[in-house]
């Protein structure tokens, strides 16, 4: 599809190319807010007929790859990521960055980013002595350079080692980053032994620090899920226009190696489109492909991205959505993964050199603040219909969190599911701290906010606006930011300030109004988790406050004495074998 200046605005394949162009154009037809601005700017169709729906998949890649159509999802930098190459071809191989995949050698990636790539090159060669210069090795040099003296190289150029044995070492790095690092560690282990036994005590330590540098590393690699095989278990978390992917490389049941991958475009994308965009741009470039694909959601036209997965790894590809079982926990722990890493992606964008400035600038013009507000405050009520119910405060401070500032709160004053009287009662309290403190003092409580944020509507900000003029702090502005349309409501407008997605200064907010609800929920769940086990205690016979409090003391946390034996149990001060046996019945 084009615009009238002729610039490719989306490529896509179906079996019926007539029934799937008519869906974008038939009259009724609901499309998403995307696709409403991209059909608006339709000027011209253009086609290719193909022999197969794996030819046609093939030529929609090449063509986003080449175009890269605003339109379609498309992975950030596809083109230019990273490879850990070695040329077995070579004399003397070097294990060495590049980003052409040609052929011979193997190949080991892609790495997100050069960063990554350089970071496991480090890691090969704090471990194994292969040579890292370009020099063409004859044996005759007189000297060699320093990394031969500090034994990060076997000296190939001084004739100091045969080819034989240098390819053993590249052997162990190909197995190594293939993830067989017990393969690798054996034949270390029976060179240190024969090493040991002829005396060469120097080169047994040598050998003995290789062992134990790759121990560490396999250790770091430990999941804990008990997986086996190869496989790569892919799951991502998105936010308005992007996805924030995460692959993490499993091999012999062990964690090799995880990537990150940024797709743009994805807006008003189901989750099933944004994985099948990612399968197919990332695995039309790597180099090898496991025999088993683990997603946290399914793919579209499975079966046709199945044979084209095959074609290229020449066996069997299959695609999983593990539903329950030690897949779908591993699923799990790369879905929260990628959360993470959107958080972090999130984070960094807006704290970019001068991003942090324009946001503040455009909240200060677009609320009307007399100043720039150096320091906003949020809040928000976690509760479940009324029970346990907490607020939370959390502190801005030039853009930035101010953690040490965060204040929790627990509802004293209400009953029942009431969350504007609860943010009366947190804004109240919060305030009346801050008036009656002296500001001479390092108390965090005086410092008074520009600008009060409140997670909710029109009605959350009337109540709170009632209680800071009850409180005496009605001249400070305070504002409310509704999830439905991003509105935010101000006191001296009828209708909503409304701004562009993309704004920093939107994104500055969301952020803090997603603090303020991340630390409410979390003091909430710690507190239902306290008092569910504290009734379920009060609810044994034998079980006072005193042994309650002895055995949080003892064991530390409630998980720790669900999986205490009776014996642990039993020998707690005040607690007896017929006590213990009570409460691993009750827990």
């Amino acid at each position: 599809m084009k615009d009238a200046e002729g610039n490719i605005l989306y490529v896509g394949k179906a079996a019926n190319l007539h029934q799937r162009v008519r869906s974008y154009f038939s009259a009724g037809q609901k499309l998403s807010p995307k696709l409403e601005r991209m059909v608006a700017r339709v000027n011209d169709l253009d086609f290719f007929v193909t022999a197969s729906e794996q030819e046609a998949l093939i030529l929609e890649l090449n063509l986003i790859k080449r175009h890269r159509p605003r339109y379609n999802v498309r992975l950030k930098d596809d083109k230019t990521f990273p490879y850990l190459k070695i040329d077995t071809n070579e004399d003397w191989p070097r294990v060495h960055i590049t980003r052409r995949l040609e052929d011979g050698g193997c190949y080991f990636g892609p790495f997100a980013s050069a960063k990554s790539v350089r970071q496991t090159l480090k890691v090969l060669k704090g471990i194994f002595p292969f040579r890292s210069c370009r020099k063409p090795i004859t044996g005759t040099d007189l000297r060699p350079c320093l990394e031969y003296h500090i034994h990060h190289c076997l000296g190939p150029c001084i004739g100091a080692v045969s080819k034989e044995e240098y390819a053993g070492v590249i052997k162990q790095v190909i197995l190594f980053l293939e993830g067989k690092q017990e393969i690798v560690v054996q034949e270390l282990q029976s060179k240190m032994e024969k090493a040991a036994e002829a005396l060469d005590f120097e080169k047994a330590v040598l050998l003995r620090d290789q062992i134990q540098a790759i121990d560490r590393v396999i250790e770091g690699q430990r999941i804990a899920t008990t997986v086996s095989g190869e496989q790569d278990v892919i799951a991502f978390a998105s936010d308005k226009d992007q996805a924030y992917v995460q692959v993490f490389f499993i091999r012999g049941g062990k964690l090799i190696g995880r990537e990150s991958f940024v797709l743009q475009g994805t807006h008003s994308e189901e989750p099933e489109q944004i994985m099948t965009n990612f399968i197919k741009q990332f695995y039309a470039s790597v180099p090898h492909i496991p025999p088993l694909l683990l997603l946290q959601y399914p793919v579209e036209d499975r079966t046709v991205i199945e044979n084209w997965l095959q074609s290229k790894r020449g066996a069997k590809v299959h695609i999983q959505v593990p539903s329950r079982g030690n897949k779908k926990q591993l699923v799990g722990i790369v879905a929260r993964n990628a959360q993470q890493g959107l958080e972090q992606l999130k984070i960094r964008q807006l704290a970019t050199p001068g991003t942090l400035a324009v946001a503040l600038a455009e909240i200060k013009r677009e609320l009307h603040l007399p100043r720039l507000p150096s320091r906003m405050e949020g809040y928000d009520i976690s509760n479940i219909q009324g029970t346990e119910a907490v607020g939370s405060m959390v502190v801005f401070e030039e853009g930035k969190p101010k953690p040490s500032h965060y204040r929790r709160f627990r509802i004293k004053t209400v009953s029942g599911a009431n969350d504007y009287a609860m943010l009366q009662e947190v804004v109240k309290r919060r305030f009346k701290r801050g008036v009656k403190s002296d500001v001479s003092t390092p108390d965090t409580w005086a410092i008074l906010p520009d600008l009060v944020l409140i997670d909710g509507g029109k009605g959350q900000l009337n109540s709170v606006l009632a209680a800071m003029h009850e409180v005496g702090v009605d001249s400070m502005l305070a504002v409310s930011l509704a999830k439905e349309n991003e509105a935010i409501f101000t006191p001296y407008r009828r209708g909503p300030v409304i701004l562009p997605r993309r704004s920093p200064g939107l994104q500055l907010l969301q952020r803090l109004r997603d603090e303020a609800h991340r630390f409410a929920l979390g003091y909430h769940q710690k507190i239902r988790k306290r008092q569910r086990f504290i009734s379920a205690l009060d609810s044994i016979p034998g079980i006072g406050p005193k042994r309650k409090r002895t055995l949080l003391k003892q064991f530390g946390s409630v998980q720790a004495i669900r999986e205490a034996s009776i014996e642990e149990l039993a020998t707690t001060s005040g607690m007896s074998k017929k006590l213990a046996q009570k409460v691993k019945e009750r827990l």
